[in-house]
């Protein structure tokens, strides 16, 4: 299980329980968020500017691998149509990878019909990469409720992957990416939708964030304690004369 973490998914680790056991139960987190690994650099935490990675870094050798090795990916998630267009489009550029789609507008409840029609549909392909796409927290919470019944296949959680994929939505330069600014172009491109995410939602981060920095703080300022060396034995004493 492969997940995805940034400042939105932080907010939503501290309201919702479920994000918190998805995060536990992952298997490896990318960090897609380059104020985030700014942060975890000042507060002391081990990290590198290459460390931030999403879906639109690795992508194109995702595909080439997939199509050597003839791997099967399905892909959950996108509006009706979407994730179809995105399929044709990578299939066109990869023949080798098999790849279905199956849009992620369904009644995800536990136990509802269609669910369980996903699931069975998802057993029946046994996927080698399953892809789920379906927005924050929702495909978490998917994952999370069908992680017993799913196939044995490595599961990625990738928000609107086949969006790009399909042209729905245009990709930032990966620079402004690494420069910590691809939240500024998407802002810019879907302002209606992500307004709330990146100009308001950061804020609610900060009491908490002022913490973690304040306790760096102090751990920086805190002496360290000198430990003096274990005195040598001079050896034993010379025979008198």
């Amino acid at each position: 299980l492969v997940a995805n973490h940034n400042l939105n998914s932080m907010k939503l680790v501290r309201e919702n329980d479920g994000m918190r056991r998805f995060y536990d139960q992952a298997d490896m987190i990318e960090v897609d968020s380059t104020p985030l690994i700014w942060f975890a650099r000042f507060i002391g935490l081990h990290s590198r500017p290459l460390h931030r990675c999403t879906y639109l870094d690795w992508r194109e050798h995702f595909w080439s691998v997939a199509n050597r090795s003839g791997w099967k990916v399905l892909y959950l998630g996108g509006a009706p149509g979407v994730a179809e267009a995105a399929v044709a489009n990578v299939a066109a550029r990869y023949p080798g990878a098999r790849i279905l789609a199956r849009h992620g507008y369904f009644d995800a409840a536990p136990g509802s019909a269609e669910n369980a029609s996903v699931v069975a549909e998802i057993e029946a392909f046994a996927p080698d990469i399953l892809f789920v796409g379906m927005g924050m927290p929702r495909q978490e919470a998917w994952i999370m409720s069908n992680l017993d019944a799913l196939p044995d296949c490595v599961i990625f959680s990738v928000g609107a992957a086949f969006d790009y994929e399909a042209g729905v939505q245009k990709s930032a330069p990966r620079w402004m990416g690494q420069a910590g600014l691809e939240w500024l172009y998407r802002l810019a491109c879907d302002p209606k939708r992500l307004a709330r995410r990146y100009l308001y939602e950061p804020w609610a981060l900060m009491p908490r964030i002022l913490a973690d920095v304040g306790q760096a703080a102090a751990r920086r300022m805190k002496p360290q304690r000198q430990t003096r060396p274990a005195s040598i034995p001079a050896g034993p004493p010379k025979p008198a004369r």
